[in-house]
């Protein structure tokens, strides 16, 4: 066999070689999945009906004002702008890896002068000369085992795990930009609630005031008028610093800061959405967090070809040539011409270990991964689980709750009418008042709830986010 024909064989044969990369071909951690949600038996969702989570989720709702932000809140925030980020270097190191699959070519062009002692006896001489050097470099290390495939089948999977990272992370920002704006819608009503509390107080302490001077009413009436009055300013006041926190957060939220954002008071009723729960297995598919860690499952499994192909010897395929004279009339000319070319095999011999030590890290990371991934999964169950029992059971308790606020304002102004007319002492009025307002707070604390875990229960059943199909 001719040596022209020995270097066209040997790519040929190394191309056959390379169809075998060695570790384990990667498969789907099996999870054991329920048929269905078990708190989602029974499930009575919320008016109005038909309305599946898709892309702009957030739409359900109903409320141009939070759309409004929530397109504002993909452009601004810092914490998406991290995650786009770091998917660009995930995608960077892709290409790196990728870059493997083909050989290194480097060029140089150089011009050095030297000088030597002169080796005559007795002479100080010594002699200078001129050296012209051009030469191109080829090295290519041919993919035997799959170590550079196996690298590009990890890095692949971590661009996927990086996209759904960004996913979750918009997802994340979304859910909290919701939660906090209808925080400060209920905020808002319930300080209205507790400002007409003030002024109907502030009211009744006149009143008091005035059957103190005619006789009718004690002082110590107008000492439970005034700590009724005070306590309900001091719950507004609180009510007041709870708003503006809540606008700060929108802020940061939005990548601005509080001091350039303000939003006016939320007079909108929010919407409380329908929101089929599917089954089960559709969570694998519809949540990015769990995307990502499945991803991360195969980028770990790809690691361990990575490792298990050290202890394999790498063939690398060099050449070299150029031109070199001391003379550069003549330099670019065939008899100063040089050339090399030949492969080269190394492998590891001994290293005490640290192949299999790189492997055994390699099976961990993997363990690792896979254990995470269920983990996550078993998370989202019982994210779905817990917010459908809520908004069921929250459901029965607003009405409930909104019974009793009727039959509470219904009592207090009985109540109040008796007192005007002298019927009643003024405790009585005391205690309906305190009673109407507690169950006011109540009712809007579990709308706070409610509207929490919808918007919860949105983000757990991953929001209108579709896992992207793998590529080759």
């Amino acid at each position: 066999m001719s040596r022209l024909t020995r270097w066209v064989m040997l790519p040929l044969v190394a191309a056959v070689l390379s169809a075998c990369a060695v570790g384990p071909d990667y498969s789907r951690p099996k999870i054991d999945v329920p048929a269905s949600f078990k708190e989602a038996q029974g499930w009575k969702a919320a008016e109005p009906q038909d309305h599946q989570p898709k892309g702009k989720w957030w739409e359900v709702f109903n409320d141009p004002q939070l759309n409004a932000l929530e397109e504002q809140l993909v452009i601004s925030n810092q914490n998406i702008a991290l995650a786009e980020a770091q998917y660009r270097q995930a995608r960077a190191l892709l290409q790196g890896a990728q870059a493997g699959f083909y050989p290194d070519v480097t060029g140089s062009v150089s011009k050095t002068r030297s000088s030597a002692a002169s080796t005559s006896t007795g002479s100080n001489s010594r002699s200078v000369s001129t050296n012209y050097n051009m030469s191109l470099d080829a090295s290519w290390e041919l993919d035997l085992w799959g170590k550079i495939r196996r690298s590009v089948e990890s890095n692949k999977a971590s661009l996927a795990a990086s996209a759904a990272d960004l996913e979750a992370a918009r997802l994340s920002a979304q859910s909290q930009l919701a939660i906090s704006y209808f925080q400060l819608y209920v905020a808002d009503a319930e300080k209205t609630s507790l400002d007409n509390s003030v002024k109907a107080y502030q009211q009744f302490l006149t009143l008091t005031k005035n059957q103190l001077a005619a006789g009718v009413a004690s002082p110590a009436d107008v000492a439970q008028a005034e700590v009724q009055l005070k306590t309900t300013q001091v719950l507004a006041s609180a009510k007041a610093v709870q708003r503006a926190q809540l606008e700060h957060a929108i802020a940061v939220l939005l990548g601005k800061a509080p001091a350039d954002f303000s939003l006016a008071k939320v007079d909108k009723v929010p919407v409380l959405p329908d929101i089929p729960a599917g089954v089960p297995s559709q969570l694998l598919e519809r949540r990015p967090d769990i995307a990502g860690a499945e991803r991360r499952v195969a980028a770990a499994n790809a690691q361990i070809g990575v490792a298990k192909a050290a202890y394999y010897p790498d063939l690398t395929i060099s050449a070299a040539g150029g031109y070199a004279s001391s003379s550069f009339a003549n330099w670019l000319s065939l008899p100063n011409r040089f050339w090399s070319l030949g492969p080269q095999l190394a492998m590891t011999l001994f290293d005490g270990g640290l192949l299999k030590s790189k492997t055994d890290q390699a099976i961990a990371q993997y363990d690792q991964s896979v254990a995470t991934y269920r983990q996550t999964v078993l998370s989202g169950f019982q994210e779905v689980e817990d917010n459908l029992v809520a908004l069921r059971q929250l459901e029965d308790q607003a009405r409930l709750q909104g019974e009793a606020v009727k039959a509470a304002h219904i009592s207090q102004t009985i109540t109040e009418n008796q007192y005007k007319a002298g019927t009643v002492s003024y405790l009585s009025v005391v205690t309906v008042q305190a009673t109407a307002l507690s169950t006011e707070r109540a009712d809007f604390d579990i709308l706070n709830q409610r509207l929490t875990a919808a918007v919860t229960l949105i983000s757990a059943l991953g929001g209108g986010w579709q896992a992207p199909a793998e590529n080759g």
